[in-house]
């Protein structure tokens, strides 16, 4: 049994609206909130499981947005109110976790802390944990941020990529040499073949006093206003604070904002697998090819003469398809999608546009 230490604490990120995996991610319930592949517990709840083994529970907190607070509580009844951090309006990912830095920081000020997206495939979970608590560690004896990464298996065009530079006194830690996010495909082979890239896993560690110290240097205005002493004192005046001033964070993700600007970054080749889970393009390349390399997620289907498909339908749906070569086919609710997976993401993007227009806000 390891041994879980008290000033390791867990911030999952979980406030996205999953528009790239419509129809079966709807902004009323989006992706980290469904049992997306019929495994028994949803996105978010894997990945407070994955927490859970190496962080006390009262030390994991989510971020997420007021509308979804919700999900949150009622799928992770463990959590305590206070540890749900329910945006009022959405920003991206650096805002959200400079008030996670800032709770925790008032709740331990020596906190080692890991940043986590939820539409996370981690496999391993031992090469997880010891990949995790190396981390925590190191940054527990000097100031700096870590990015966690991995191998890439595949030339990923949608995935963010770390050149990685001299080695550090830890093994399997770099120094960053640089930051490139979603490459052009052939830039993206240069990458994978020169053996110097990593897949950018957007899981960051630090302690949190560096984490506050490189966040007021990226967002200094809003900081700086509640860093002052007769600002913020009890949790009702810190919650009125962030329902008044979170808008006026910059819309700005952890990776752009603060990684690229801050001093002592260092990258950890992790050897956990790991896929982003946001797309349908990256869950059809990350999951295992039946006949035809077609990907059925927890579906009832019938194939003839079909190749390099991924098909999604509802629990009691059959479907019967014939002759398709490298589509799309996802049925949630009221809305069937049937396109080429290409570039997935743009032609969502597209059509939830257009649907909105003509149709309204319910099929979104």
């Amino acid at each position: 049994m390891k041994e879980i230490s008290e000033k390791h604490f867990g911030v999952i990120l979980a406030g996205g609206k999953g528009r790239r995996l419509w129809p079966c991610s709807r902004e009323q319930k989006p992706k980290q909130f469904i049992d997306f592949f019929g495994v028994g517990r949803t996105q978010l709840q894997q990945a407070f499981d994955r927490f859970a083994r190496i962080i006390p529970r009262q030390n994991i907190y989510v971020s997420t947005q007021v509308e979804y607070a919700h999900w949150v509580k009622e799928q992770l009844p463990e959590l305590r109110p206070e540890n749900v951090l329910a945006e009022p309006v959405a920003r991206s990912t650096a805002p959200s976790v400079a008030w996670a830095a800032y709770r925790i920081s008032h709740v331990c000020p020596d906190a080692r802390v890991i940043m986590m997206p939820s539409d996370q495939a981690v496999i391993g979970d031992e090469a997880f944990e010891h990949d995790v608590l190396h981390c925590l560690d190191f940054v527990g004896q000097k100031d700096c941020l870590i990015a966690m990464g991995v191998s890439p298996t595949r030339p990923e065009p949608g995935y963010g990529y770390i050149q990685t530079g001299d080695a550090a006194v830890m093994e399997g830690l770099y120094r960053v040499q640089s930051f490139t996010e979603k490459p052009e495909r052939e830039f993206a082979r240069m990458f994978v073949e020169s053996g110097e890239f990593l897949w950018n896993t957007g899981i960051f560690v630090s302690n949190v006093k560096n984490l506050v110290n490189s966040l007021r240097r990226i967002l200094p205005v809003v900081l700086r206003l509640i860093d002052k002493e007769d600002m913020v004192v009890t949790m009702e005046q810190e919650l009125s604070f962030i329902k008044e001033n979170f808008s006026k964070f910059p819309n700005l993700s952890i990776d752009n904002g603060v990684l690229e600007k801050s001093r002592n970054v260092y990258v950890m080749k992790c050897k956990f697998g790991w896929a982003n889970l946001g797309t349908w393009h990256s869950i059809y390349e990350s999951r295992q090819k039946g006949d035809g390399d077609n990907v059925v997620v927890d579906s009832e289907v019938l194939l003839e003469d079909c190749r390099n498909n991924i098909i999604k339908m509802p629990q009691g749906h059959l479907a019967v398809i014939q002759g398709l070569d490298g589509y799309i086919v996802a049925e949630a609710g009221d809305v069937l999608l049937v396109c080429k997976k290409g570039d997935s993401s743009a032609l969502v993007r597209k059509y939830i546009n257009e649907v909105r227009l003509k149709y309204g806000e319910e099929f979104v």
